[in-house]
């Protein structure tokens, strides 16, 4: 049994690794509890070093506890041996079954849920703040032993910190909207080319479905006397969007191909940019430059790996997206694939589109984990749409489509668990 003093020093270690600071612990977790129901909890994951090694562990915060309850986790190196990669996808779509899908799942669950799970009873709604790898798997997703996705179990809402609670929530409006799909990658794209699924390529296939997805969703907007605004085909250009700062919508929603590539094994000097497919990206040692969103005439400036031309080149990185104000725009849904992905850098977050949206100014964010089929992700988007007219909340509208989605593909988690709601 660990004494009073013991647990604070340990906490206040935990807590300065993430935050880097151990000034404004007592009032932050305080400040949290105040805003608790009986029925709802706050969970920070933290990542810290001890031993050389790279750890995880979670402090709790409920309503009626004198102190946060401390939990360690796992090692990352155990986290990493299980999803094998920097795409939870491995976990889902390339084992072969179902039934080793929803091992892996289990054994996730094991490291990262389960040992939380005995101070959960009675919960209904979770609200916690991820880190480290943890930002690569849908916790929404993961089965328990009896292959109950925590989905059906819990109401969970991703924060980007839990002091966020104790902050006034604004909720999103459809008052504004700015939807861009059907986007022209070069002069030969054609509406025939256009199936599978959004994501880094050698060059950028049309994607029909994002036409069908944007044009459907402003129909069901329109239907209920809300207006939007579309970009289309070569009206998606990389300089409109850059037009946005300081004066967005409230709404904005991306229909195209996004990319993420890892940290490059090999130093970037060891290339010739001029010799590889868009290595300018794929090379570059700035994170932010290796993420984005592909909008029109991109594939020119992406097949020679640089910037070809004077002006905008259709690559929109998170590094240029990290540079504009988008404080005006509520929500940004980016229905791409890996939109989510980015280098994690010690406590520090994920460098990637939702650092870089978060940077601009943008309170909420739907994104991606890992390459989403076409078809599915426009049946996500529509019924998210709907909900949120019919219920007018975002995170109701958000969670019950994914209900919709977990329900329809029980046994197909990628077809849904890609998407996330982060604020």
């Amino acid at each position: 049994q660990e004494t009073f003093n013991q647990l604070e020093t340990e906490l206040v270690e935990l807590y300065s690794s993430k935050f880097n600071t151990s000034l404004n612990f007592q009032r932050d977790w305080k400040e949290v509890q105040k805003k608790l129901n009986n029925n709802e909890v706050a969970i920070e994951f933290v990542r810290y070093t001890k031993n050389q090694n790279t750890k995880y562990a979670a402090y709790i915060i409920k309503s009626d506890i004198s102190y946060p309850i401390v939990i360690k986790l796992c090692n990352e190196t155990e986290l990493n041996k299980l999803i094998e990669k920097k795409s939870p996808n491995a976990l889902y779509t390339s084992r072969g079954s179902q039934a080793k899908a929803v091992a892996a799942g289990t054994d996730l669950y094991n490291l990262i849920w389960k040992p939380l799970e005995s101070h959960l009873n009675g919960i209904e709604t979770v609200s916690y703040s991820r880190v480290g790898v943890l930002n690569q798997i849908p916790f929404t997703a993961l089965p328990d032993e009896n292959e109950v996705i925590l989905l059906a179990k819990y109401n969970l809402e991703q924060l980007s910190s839990t002091y966020l609670l104790t902050q006034q929530h604004t909720e999103s409006k459809l008052s504004s909207n700015l939807f861009i799909g059907g986007v022209k990658y070069d002069d030969s794209t054609d509406n025939t080319s256009g199936k599978g699924t959004r994501g880094a390529s050698s060059s950028w296939n049309y994607l029909e479905g994002t036409l069908t997805e944007v044009q459907e969703i402003e129909r069901i907007l329109q239907d209920n006397q809300i207006a939007t605004t579309a970009w289309i085909g070569e009206q998606a250009t990389e300089q409109a969007f850059k037009l946005l700062t300081a004066r967005s919508p409230s709404v904005i929603h991306i229909a195209t191909h996004g990319f993420f590539f890892e940290n490059p094994k090999e130093e970037s000097s060891n290339f010739n940019p001029d010799l590889t497919q868009n290595s300018v990206y794929k090379l570059s040692e700035d994170p932010l430059m290796r993420s984005g969103l592909i909008l029109a005439g991109a594939n020119e400036s992406w097949k020679a790996g640089s910037n070809i031309s004077m002006g905008e080149d259709g690559i929109l990185t998170a590094l240029e997206i990290s540079n504009l104000d988008l404080s005006k725009t509520d929500l940004v849904v980016l229905s791409a694939c890996e939109t989510g992905l980015g280098d994690i850098d010690g406590s520090e977050g994920v460098f990637g589109l939702q650092r870089a949206f978060k940077m601009a100014g943008v309170k909420n964010i739907i994104m991606s984990l890992w390459e989403v089929p076409d078809a599915e992700t426009a049946e996500f988007m529509n019924s998210f749409y709907k909900n949120w007219i019919s219920l007018g909340n975002t995170k109701a509208a958000f969670r019950s489509t994914q209900l919709e989605m977990s329900n329809k593909y029980k046994s197909e988690p990628e077809k849904w668990a890609a998407f996330v709601l982060f604020e």
